[in-house]
């Protein structure tokens, strides 16, 4: 059975992946595991900011950036709103966006232009 790489789901992400894995330094899967893993402390800092209002910009915004930089900052956009839920994607656009990591021609599952931002979020950026 031949698996179109490029087709985002659940049976595809893992290879999707491993596929953009871009890291010199890696040497076993744990590495990797440990690179992927970034996208579930992304997911818990924007549900804790959604629960409580407690934003935790910079260490959101450097789990985005070593994602970026293994997998390069349109697979690592791509990888993160596949993962995290719709109810937070306003949170992480504003993050995807301030870093420039959403490619210009979009997100081939998701339509970027119809996610609102945060407008704290968007706020406590332009302060950094």
């Amino acid at each position: 059975m031949l698996i179109c790489m490029d087709l985002l789901n659940e049976k595809t992400f893992l290879m999707y992946a491993i596929k953009h894995y871009n890291n010199p330094e890696c040497c076993d899967m744990e590495e990797f595991n440990e690179d992927l893993s970034r996208i579930k402390y992304v997911k818990r800092l924007l549900r804790r900011y959604k629960k409580t209002n407690e934003l935790r910009e910079r260490l959101l915004l450097n789990h985005i950036i070593i994602l970026g930089n293994v997998f390069g900052p349109k697979i690592a956009s791509r990888l993160l709103f596949f993962k995290i839920e719709k109810d937070l994607h306003p949170y992480l656009k504003a993050f995807l966006l301030f870093l420039d990591f959403i490619p210009e021609e979009g997100i081939p599952e998701f339509d970027i232009d119809c996610i609102p931002m945060d407008n704290k979020i968007i706020t406590t950026l332009r302060e950094l």
